[in-house]
C-alpha cells in the first residue's frame, strides 16, 4: 500500500518538531468486550460514513472499553482525551514549546489524530469548556476540518479519522450540559449496565473469580442499585464489580473486598453505608 493510500504511514514530523504520536494507542490485542446489541454494527456504519458518534451512559458502564473494541476491530489508531475544566482549545490543537533554545511547534492530541486518521476519543466532554468544544464542530460534519488559529493551518481529517465524545447523562445539570448546536452533530448510542447474566459474564472473565462469585456480586450491585431512591448518588458500575473481583481473586475476603473496592467509593453516607453492609450480609 502506497502513503498515499494509508495516511497512517504517511505522517511525518516538520523539520524541528517533535514526533507527533504521544497518547496515541495503536492497535494491538483484542480489547475484551461484551456486546449489549447492535451497538458495534451502528459504530462501523457511522465510520464507513464518517459520523460521529456520542456515547450515553452511567459511570463505568463500558463505553471506553467499547471505543478500545471498535478501534480494534477496525484497526485505526486512537487518541483519548479526558476532559476537564481547565481542558483549553490550545490543549487540543497543539501549542509553541520552547525545546533547546528554539521555538517549535507541538501538536494537541486532536491535530495528531486528525493527521492520523485516527479515532479521537472525548472522555466525558461536559466537562470541557463551552468554547473549548466548539473547536470539534468543523470536524464533525462535512468540512472535516481543523482550524489552527495560532499557526493559520487548517487541517484535512485523514481517511479513517473519527470523532467520538462520551458523557454520563446522570450528571447533567444546567452549567454542564452540551449545547444543541454541538449534541446535534452525533449520532447518539445510549450505553447501561448489562443484564445480570452478561454482567456476570464480565466480572467473571475481568475479575478472575469463579461465574458464581461473579453472579453473587452482581445480586448484590443490583440490589444497591436501588438504594438510588434512597439518596444514593451513583449506582455501583461494572467497574467497581471487577475491582472488587480482582481482589477476591487474589485472596482478600468477599466482605473486606466489597468493603474497600465497592462500597467505601460509592458513599460516606453513615446510613447508606449500614444498609449497604446488610446487603452485603445477606448476598454473598
Amino acid at each position: 500500500m502506497s502513503t498515499a493510500e494509508d495516511p497512517i504511514r504517511s505522517i511525518s514530523p516538520s523539520a524541528g518538531a517533535p514526533e507527533p504520536g504521544a497518547g496515541v494507542r495503536w492497535p494491538g490485542e483484542e480489547p475484551y468486550y461484551v456486546p449489549a446489541g447492535q451497538e458495534v454494527q451502528i459504530f462501523e456504519s457511522c465510520h464507513a460514513r464518517g459520523l460521529p458518534v456520542m456515547l450515553k451512559g452511567p459511570t463505568g458502564c463500558g463505553k471506553t472499553r467499547f471505543v478500545e473494541h471498535v478501534a480494534w476491530r477496525l484497526k485505526r489508531p486512537l487518541v483519548t482525551i479526558a476532559c476537564h475544566d481547565d481542558l483549553s482549545s490550545s490543549d487540543l490543537t497543539g501549542r509553541y514549546l520552547i525545546r533547546g533554545g528554539e521555538t517549535v511547534w507541538m501538536d494537541g492530541p486532536l491535530a495528531v489524530a486528525a493527521r492520523l486518521g485516527a479515532i479521537c476519543y472525548l472522555d466525558e466532554v461536559v466537562e470541557a469548556r463551552q468554547d473549548t468544544v466548539v473547536v470539534i464542530h468543523p470536524l464533525t460534519d462535512d468540512r472535516r476540518l481543523l482550524p489552527v488559529e495560532k499557526t493559520g493551518e487548517l487541517i484535512e481529517a485523514a481517511p479513517g479519522f473519527q470523532l467520538v465524545v462520551s458523557y454520563n447523562p446522570g450528571y447533567q445539570h444546567a452549567l454542564k450540559d452540551l449545547k444543541p448546536s454541538t449534541r446535534q452533530r452525533f449520532v447518539a448510542l445510549e450505553f447501561d449496565f448489562p443484564p445480570e447474566e452478561r454482567e456476570a459474564e464480565i466480572v467473571a472473565h475481568e475479575g478472575g473469580v469463579s461465574r458464581a462469585q461473579a453472579q453473587g456480586l452482581v445480586k448484590l450491585a443490583t440490589r444497591v442499585r436501588r438504594l438510588r431512591d434512597q439518596g444514593l448518588a451513583e449506582s455501583p458500575s461494572t467497574r467497581l464489580l471487577v475491582s472488587t473481583a480482582r481482589l477476591m481473586a487474589g485472596g482478600i475476603p468477599a466482605a473486606d473486598a466489597c468493603r474497600v473496592a465497592l462500597v467505601n467509593p460509592l458513599t460516606d453516607d453513615p446510613d447508606l453505608l449500614a444498609a449497604i453492609g446488610d446487603l452485603i450480609a445477606a448476598t454473598l
